[in-house]
């Protein structure tokens, strides 16, 4: 389940990619407040695939989509947390911003998955399989 799972996670980076640009863009609005939009969207999208296509629903919709918000919005914090301490620990890395970005994309990915796998969807009927 884990490449439908990065799979679903490139949906929703072009979600949110694409909604962030045209409303930025398009539509003039802030980064921040566009961002506030486009990310809720693009955890509804990934929730939507990951609970149709990758795990498989469970019986309260509205339980796991607080938890799989919860955990993507933690994965999210993960993520800005270990970019920043990666520079912080290799201050060389300021110069090349795209290598602590995919370590803390990796460490985000993991946590996101375990989560996903081991808690929101833990008692989906698709999730039983190995």
């Amino acid at each position: 389940r884990f490449a439908p799972f990065v799979a679903v996670g490139a949906l929703g980076f072009a979600v949110d990619a694409t909604v962030l640009t045209i409303l930025v863009n398009g539509f003039d609005w802030s980064h921040y407040g566009a961002r506030a939009v486009s990310f809720p969207l693009a955890i509804t999208v990934t929730w939507l695939c990951n609970r149709n296509f990758v795990f498989g629903p469970s019986r309260n919709a509205q339980r796991e989509y607080g938890a799989y918000f919860v955990t993507q919005f933690i994965g999210a914090v993960i993520n800005l947390g270990s970019y920043a301490l990666l520079i912080e620990l290799l201050p060389s890395l300021a110069r090349v911003p795209v290598v602590p970005l995919a370590g803390g994309g990796i460490v985000a990915l993991l946590f996101n998955f375990t989560a996903a796998s081991r808690w929101v969807f833990a008692d989906n009927p698709l999730d039983k399989r190995t």
